[in-house]
């Protein structure tokens, strides 16, 4: 009979437990930190997002669970307002497509410690992929930017990880980024701060979005 009791305790505890991560999946619980994978993105709403305050911003609409960014005059995006949002030790994982267009198309502005930067994914006319700004040089200038090739109406998928001395981007299997931030300046270019501290934007583009997650580890 204790023995019963016991697990009858036990299984009432873990419900609870998993209500209390399901209603506030970004708080820190102590020292224990939580790997669950939280899901970003509605199904068929906006919530948890507003429009991006850019000028001319375009439409942003979610159905079916993909977040669309229409063209805007020059940019459209979105930012998250979630609270306890981590800053360091995460990772954020999204996948992406240009449906028209030939600029970056789902740009990632992301918290790092106290400071913030944007993983640009096909930029200055879709040559460039990196992050901007370090030192106050943009990826087109500073050694994260590198050449990756995307295709309209193809699906990449998209990771970063945000370590203390260590910020690590892959497209699809490929590791693009791979930088220690230690004693450099972080700061997303003017344009881009409306997104801080957690958004995705696209450049005289179309862009779509599904799947964006974030974890702590």
């Amino acid at each position: 009979m204790r023995e019963h009791l016991m697990n009858h305790s036990r299984r009432i505890f873990l419900s609870s437990l998993a209500i209390s991560l399901v209603k506030h999946p970004l708080r820190s619980t102590g020292a224990e930190p939580d790997h669950t994978m939280i899901n970003l993105l509605k199904k068929e709403s906006l919530e948890g997002w507003i429009a991006t305050d850019f000028h001319l911003n375009g439409k942003c609409s979610v159905s079916s669970g993909v977040l669309r960014l229409d063209r805007g005059k020059p940019m459209t995006g979105v930012t998250c307002k979630l609270a306890n949002l981590p800053k360091t030790n995460y990772e954020l994982s999204y996948q992406a497509r240009r449906v028209d267009g030939s600029d970056f198309f789902a740009a990632a502005t992301f918290p790092v410690n106290d400071s913030f930067l944007t993983f640009v994914n096909g930029g200055w006319s879709g040559n460039i992929t990196g992050l901007s700004s370090i030192d106050g040089s943009d990826a087109s200038e500073n050694e994260t930017g590198r050449l990756v090739k995307f295709e309209n109406e193809t699906w990449y998928s998209f990771k970063v990880r945000v370590e203390p001395e260590k910020i690590i981007c892959h497209v699809n299997s490929e590791k693009v980024v791979d930088f220690d931030p230690t004693g450099r300046s972080l700061k997303t270019r003017v344009e881009s701060r409306p997104s801080q501290p957690l958004g995705f934007a696209c450049y005289d583009s179309i862009g779509e979005i599904r799947n964006i997650q974030i974890r702590g580890f």
